[in-house]
């Protein structure tokens, strides 16, 4: 008994810790994503100077400087501050941001025999529930953070936060009523399971058809379900990131910069981080909940057990041809920016593409080794699927989180009469209008026998 509660202790903090080190690293991945994007769009050449021995790792350099300046700069606290709230708030913040990644599958149910393994870090059945009531939590950083500072423009943003929240928090939450009232159940992985297969519309018709454990046809996620749902949570999200068009809560050129205008250093950095990561958990619950999660399109679990060997090899296929083009690119970099800098950066593009030119040499050998492989052991099937999960899941949360910098670089910001009477006037009758059709769509199916009811 000891020694199985040992066991389950330690695959939970796995878990954990593999949750925090994704949330730690997507948020300056998507830093360098929102200054790569914004200067796309503003037609500038972006962050490419700073270097650290010629290497400028397409801008990553920027976001090490940007953590040394934020670790060593004074930690000024100004005077008549409440020095307990003043310090709890960016706590909370990021407290809250973390520990919502913990309800969220990022794969199917790992079975070793008669082991079960949840990829989740808190499998409760009531994961939705749980989420909202977290997620609720946040204001109290924004709120803290404005009284506590004892500055005007400070308790302005944070009364513009937590009026901001409170209204688009409604309209999110009842706009997953209809996602209930389809998948019947508030476990996330339920939901995740119930996107499986070919796209089906209460049970009536199939878009698609199956082939063994193979489909081919339209997804059946949740996005395709419930779209007018889609829409609602995901201005909703943009809204509780307070995140451009929403960012009401800093608007510089009004209230300086709002609830955190008296932080500043690794202060100022913990809001900083906060507001990322809740941009990862805010795609990441959107993926769950309308693009079908973890599930890899067109392959359930015992298909991606069952082929995992070919699919492994069409992978370091792919991955060589990939780093391939990568190296391609880098030689191509090399050559234009010769003598550009005068110094080691112009040898970045020849040194990088040396260095993807072995590593796809390498995968070319592996895949050469694996041609003598005839079938992979049980566990390996297994550990196939699960990382081709979490991949699936990955490149779909990523994909929501770059509309999240998109938005932010091509919409102005909204008065704030105008975020009020979106929220109010238009998302939440929106929102109600939808559970109003769904639960009539349910009633009229039971009523008449329809594609087995509800």
């Amino acid at each position: 008994m000891t020694s199985n509660l040992l066991l389950d202790f330690v695959i939970i903090a796995l878990k954990a810790v593999f949750v925090l080190m994704i949330l730690l690293v997507m948020a300056p991945v998507l830093i360098v994503l929102e200054r790569k994007i914004s200067a796309w769009i503003q037609d500038r050449p972006g962050p490419n100077r700073a270097d650290i021995g010629g290497f400028r790792l397409a801008g990553f350099v920027y976001v090490m400087a940007d953590a040394i300046k934020l670790f060593t700069k004074e930690n000024f606290t100004p005077t008549n501050v409440n020095r307990f709230y003043y310090y709890l708030a960016p706590a909370i913040s990021v407290a809250i941001a973390l520990s919502l990644g913990a309800v969220i599958p990022f794969a199917d149910t790992l079975k070793f025999g008669d082991v079960s393994v949840p990829m989740q870090v808190l499998p409760i059945n009531a994961g939705l529930l749980w989420y909202f009531a977290a997620a609720s939590l946040s204001v109290y950083g924004i709120i803290l953070a404005g009284w506590a500072s004892n500055n005007k423009y400070s308790l302005l943003g944070a009364l513009r936060g937590s009026a901001q929240i409170i209204s688009y928090e409604i309209p999110m939450g009842l706009s997953v009523i209809g996602l209930l009232m389809t998948y019947q159940s508030l476990e996330l992985n339920k939901i995740v399971l119930a996107q499986g297969g070919p796209l089906s519309f209460f049970g009536l018709f199939d878009l698609g058809f199956h082939l063994g454990n193979v489909w081919i046809g339209i997804p059946n996620w949740g996005v395709f379900i419930q779209p007018l749902a889609f829409i609602i949570f995901l201005v909703a999200s943009y809204a509780e990131t307070n995140r451009t068009p929403f960012d009401l809560v800093e608007s510089e050129a009004e209230i300086v910069a709002g609830f955190h205008v008296e932080y500043s250093a690794m202060k100022f950095g913990m809001f900083f981080f906060a507001e990322y990561m809740a941009m990862v958990i805010a795609s990441s619950i959107m993926t769950t909940l309308f693009f079908g999660g973890w599930q890899v399109p067109f392959f359930s679990t015992e298909a991606l057990q069952e082929f995992s060997l070919p699919m492994i090899r069409i992978g370091l296929v792919g991955a060589v041809v990939l780093l391939g083009l990568m190296a391609m690119g880098l030689f191509k970099l090399y050559q234009s920016n010769k003598g550009r800098f005068g110094d080691a950066r112009d040898n970045e593009g020849k040194i990088l593409g040396i260095v993807v030119s072995a590593l796809a040499v390498v995968i070319a050998v592996v895949f050469v080794a694996s041609l003598s492989i005839s079938a992979l052991p049980a566990w390996g099937g297994v550990a196939f699927a699960a990382v081709a999960q979490f991949t699936s899941f990955f490149l779909k949360m990523f994909f929501i989180a770059s509309t999240f910098v998109w938005v932010r670089w091509t919409l102005p910001r909204f008065r704030y009469d105008q975020l009020m009477n979106l929220g109010w006037k238009t998302l939440l009758p929106l929102a109600l209008a939808n559970i109003f059709v769904t639960g009539v769509v349910i009633l009229l199916m039971n009523h008449f026998k329809l594609g087995g009811g509800i």
